[in-house]
């Protein structure tokens, strides 16, 4: 599966891998989830589907305009990273659209809140993309 991603989601990244590669543990930390993570996307063959879903990757039920999924990965004390990721229909892609790296109490509130966060990501890069659903 190809990744993409907005602009937004590239930027953070990018100050992720900086603060890493100076040292601070934290940061390193996260870019090791945030890597696996997007490696596990990458090596998908196809969209999953609800029947699919795993222990890291599953659909976010208060996805509103796109049937949106999250990859996490096994509880750690010190941080949660979490991609909440949209897959184009007929693209064979997957857009990373929102991502979280707090402490481990995400919870509710992050979950009850990624619609209407995601969604304008997911609507910047398909601008940024010039993408068009296909019939």
């Amino acid at each position: 599966m190809d990744i993409d991603w907005p602009a937004d989601f590239g930027s953070w990244l990018d100050r992720l891998e900086e603060k890493a590669r100076g040292g601070d543990p934290r940061s390193k930390l996260i870019l090791i989830f945030a890597a696996r993570a997007l490696d596990q996307l990458r090596r998908l063959t196809e969209p999953p589907a609800a029947e699919s879903e795993t222990a890291t990757l599953r659909w976010v039920r208060q996805s509103r305009r796109y049937l949106l999924w999250r990859v996490s990965h096994a509880y750690h004390p010190e941080v949660a990273v979490r991609l909440i990721c949209w897959f184009p229909p007929g693209s064979g892609k997957v857009v990373v659209a929102l991502f979280a790296a707090g402490k481990a109490r995400l919870g509710d509130l992050f979950y009850n809140s990624v619609a209407a966060r995601a969604d304008p990501l997911i609507d910047q890069w398909i601008r940024e993309t010039s993408y068009e659903e296909k019939p």
